[in-house]
């Protein structure tokens, strides 16, 4: 399927929002917190966590604004590269934690089927 996204799904964005505004304004409010210019966090590493976090979560109309606005706000090829493999390197950590979690819990598991067949 050829254009399955598309950065032109972005311009429905209105229209979508105005089919639930209560709850559009929410999420537009709270989205809004990237865009701060008043914040602790300079523009351009707000740009750059919201892009990693773009990359992580695989939302490919994120990966487009971040990348826009990040380029925007001064960062570099280099910096988007980084923080890029940073958040593959964070999504991999996360792997093998769930990965610990699931041994865990399979152990678990394995002990109450044992008891259970012994009782």
């Amino acid at each position: 399927m050829t254009n399955y996204q598309t950065p032109d799904d972005l311009k429905a964005i209105p229209a979508f929002a105005a089919l639930a505004p209560v709850e559009a304004n929410a999420f537009l409010a709270f989205s809004h917190a990237v865009e701060r210019e008043d914040g602790l966090i300079p523009p351009k590493y707000r740009e750059l966590i919201s892009l990693a976090v773009a990359l992580t979560t695989q939302c490919a109309y994120c990966l487009d604004v971040h990348t826009v606005q990040a380029a925007k706000a001064g960062a570099t090829r280099e910096e988007v590269a980084e923080a890029a493999l940073i958040a593959a390197a964070v999504r991999a950590g996360g792997t093998l934690g769930h990965a610990l979690l699931a041994q865990r819990l399979f152990e678990q598991h394995r002990l109450r089927a044992r008891d259970e067949r012994a009782s």
